[in-house]
């Protein structure tokens, strides 16, 4: 194996911004930031939007995460979705 052409792997804390949960697993990840874990060690940490915790797969929920007005933009261009309770409301264009 040729040195110093690999990543560095190691353990790093993932932190899901929408579910305020983290959890720690080995990963090649480059970042500037770290945190505390529970075991004393400092760790690197990366922060995610989606994790297992808040995907609607796995919590069975539907959840729009949406953190650039990508929803905003889209119900703007093309009006808001159907809601179970009736038609969708007019925007003024």
């Amino acid at each position: 194996m040729k040195s110093d052409i690999h990543p560095q792997y190691r353990p790093v804390v993932f932190q899901d911004m929408s579910a305020g949960t983290s959890f720690i697993t080995r990963s090649t990840i480059a970042t500037n930031d770290t945190v505390t874990w529970e075991d004393g060690n400092e760790y690197p940490l990366a922060k995610v939007e989606i994790s297992s915790e808040s995907h609607p797969f796995f919590t069975g929920q539907m959840k729009i995460v949406d953190t650039a007005g990508r929803v905003e933009r889209f119900e703007k261009r093309y009006g808001r979705r159907k809601t179970a309770a009736g038609p969708a409301e007019e925007s003024d264009d």
